[in-house]
């Protein structure tokens, strides 16, 4: 007799054979080394602009060109890839943390704990994700990464959290937990050992499509002018700079917007791959 495959197996059998998620994928693994080691694709200073290169088209030099304060802007957009993925990476963090927390207790133990979570939840999603970053961004002094992650992460934890506790209602009375309980098993080593790896394959799809929907938000924040501060380079506040002047050069607005679609589309493109192979009625 065969040895019978889990889900996560066939799953990821699946996976290897999509070719939307291998090249999804592929942009992703870009993505990450452009992030984590941009001297490997240019070794020219993001930071170096020099006003008598303003709007110069490309060259050997510089790929995609200069933009109005005569900087590089290949160099500019590969090093623009770190901070979009900052906040896209530690936004789900956060995202997953909450979500886990707050859809396990009201999954779990019902009663009052899941209608205060089910109030509380239903007052965050009331407040759009957009609307909400820029109000709290707007109110806070602190540069970098974090402000937005901060925002994103305490507005963006609804959904995954209603799908946590729709896993958890469904996993709990499995006979495998059942079985734990008998066997003398306490409500916080079934919760993490027996519930948690069960009910989290869905909120790996929906983590998967709301990294790319946070990185997306960002750029727009940053193009509003109150996302990145602080001298991050960001392919939203590029864009913005670039807009002005984009009838004289569309390369300073079109190469950061590319590089900007393409991750987010990346995103997407992998979850819809992962949700269609862990779902057997989609295969």
């Amino acid at each position: 007799m065969g040895q019978t495959r889990s889900l996560a197996s066939d799953a990821w059998r699946d996976l290897r054979r999509n070719p939307i998620a291998i090249i999804s994928a592929v942009i992703i693994v870009l993505l990450v080394l452009m992030a984590l080691w941009p001297s490997l694709f240019t070794d020219a200073d993001p930071y170096a602009c020099d006003l008598s290169r303003s709007l110069q088209p490309p060259s050997s030099e510089a790929w995609f060109g200069y933009n109005l304060q005569g900087c590089n802007i290949y160099a500019r957009t590969i090093y623009g890839a770190k901070a979009s993925l900052q906040v896209g990476l530690y936004s789900v963090i956060m995202v997953a943390v909450i979500a886990a927390v707050l859809g396990m207790l009201a999954g779990y133990y019902g009663g009052w704990a899941d209608a205060v979570i089910a109030r509380v939840t239903d007052i965050v999603l009331g407040i759009p994700l957009l609307l909400g970053a820029i109000v709290i961004l707007s109110s806070v002094t602190l540069t970098g990464v974090w402000p937005v992650v901060l925002a994103l992460g305490l507005l963006g934890w609804t959904s995954p959290a209603r799908i946590v506790r729709s896993s958890v209602i469904s996993a709990k009375g499995q006979d495998y937990v059942q079985a734990a309980r008998m066997l003398g098993a306490d409500n916080r080593r079934i919760m993490i050992r027996h519930i948690t790896p069960n009910a989290m394959a869905p909120v790996i799809v929906v983590l998967t499509i709301a990294l790319g929907s946070f990185i997306s938000v960002e750029a727009t924040l940053s193009f509003l002018g109150i996302g990145l501060k602080g001298g991050e380079i960001s392919w939203g506040a590029d864009i913005a700079d670039a807009t002005g002047r984009v009838r004289n050069a569309l390369g300073p607005v079109l190469f950061p917007s590319t590089f900007l679609a393409l991750t987010v589309l990346a995103f997407i493109m992998l979850g819809d791959a992962v949700r269609e192979a862990f779902d057997p009625k989609l295969r």
